[in-house]
C-alpha cells in the first residue's frame, strides 16, 4: 500500500469513519427529539448507566494511551485525538489516532529498513 496506509491502518480508518457515523446519528436522533442527553445517560436505569461507565472509563484510559503512545513515537498533536473526541466522539477519534498510529509505525520501520 501507498503512503504506509497497511491493510491494518485502513481497517482502524474504516472503524474510525463508522464511530464517527454511528454517533453522530443518534446524537442528531436525541437532538432532535429534543432529550436531556447527559440526564439520559446516568438515569435511564442501570444497563444504560452501566455501559456509560464502561465507555468512559475506557476512554479515560484510551485518552492517556494516546498522549503517552503519540509522544513515544513521535506523533505530533497526539492532544488533538482528546480534545476532538470531545466535538465527535470517542468511537471516531481512537480508531482515527490507531490508523495514524500505524501508519507511523510502518513509516519508521520502512526508515529503518
Amino acid at each position: 500500500m501507498t503512503n504506509h496506509w497497511s491493510p491494518l491502518a485502513v481497517v482502524y480508518l474504516l472503524l474510525s469513519i463508522a464511530g464517527l457515523i454511528g454517533t453522530w446519528w443518534f446524537n442528531a436522533l436525541a437532538i432532535v427529539g429534543l432529550h436531556d442527553f447527559i440526564g439520559d445517560l446516568v438515569s435511564s436505569g442501570p444497563a444504560v448507566s452501566s455501559i456509560t461507565v464502561d465507555l468512559l472509563v475506557a476512554a479515560i484510559a484510551g485518552s492517556i494511551f494516546i498522549i503517552v503512545e503519540a509522544r513515544r513515537i513521535g506523533m505530533r498533536f497526539g492532544w488533538l485525538y482528546v480534545v476532538a473526541s470531545g466535538l465527535t466522539a470517542f468511537a471516531f477519534t481512537f480508531p482515527l489516532f490507531l490508523a495514524m498510529r500505524q501508519r507511523r509505525l510502518n513509516a519508521l520501520a520502512d526508515a529503518t529498513a
